[in-house]
């Protein structure tokens, strides 16, 4: 069972469920992945609303190193999520608002809003698996 007061979630996965948390340790990995950007340059850059599949992929790691589990053995790449990538999304977004606080989860949350959003003279994208349309 996951202790929010730590900062930890809960992701299903396959049928599994990890525990995610963003520990110091966990928090230092990002760091290093992302060329030693500090923390709050980090927490900033998840606040704009663009999450890139790296960026999730990033989270996803460092979030199950902090939970206690060897990432090393799961096939992260191909790993399949309870609800899809939305909930994946979602997930890494509580992560955040867990680790952070509030605010700064806002961007991820924002970037899986603005998925259906057209661009300047395109058509909708289609919605994450899984997502109310």
């Amino acid at each position: 069972m996951v202790n929010r007061h730590r900062g930890e979630v809960e992701l299903r996965a396959g049928d599994k469920v990890y525990t995610l948390c963003l520990t110091l340790g966990a928090l230092a990995h990002l760091e290093s992945v992302y060329g030693g950007e500090d923390i709050l340059s980090l927490a900033d850059r998840f606040s704009r609303g663009h999450l890139t599949s790296a960026d999730a992929l990033n989270l996803l790691e460092a979030g199950l190193k902090g939970g206690g589990h060897e990432y090393v053995d799961l096939d992260l790449e191909s790993m399949s999520f309870e609800g899809g990538v939305a909930s994946l999304i979602r997930t890494l977004a509580d992560l955040l608002r867990v680790t952070f606080g509030g605010s700064d989860a806002a961007g991820i949350e924002a970037a899986e809003a603005n998925i259906n959003r057209p661009e300047e003279g395109g058509e909708d994208l289609p919605p994450f698996p899984g997502s109310p349309s």
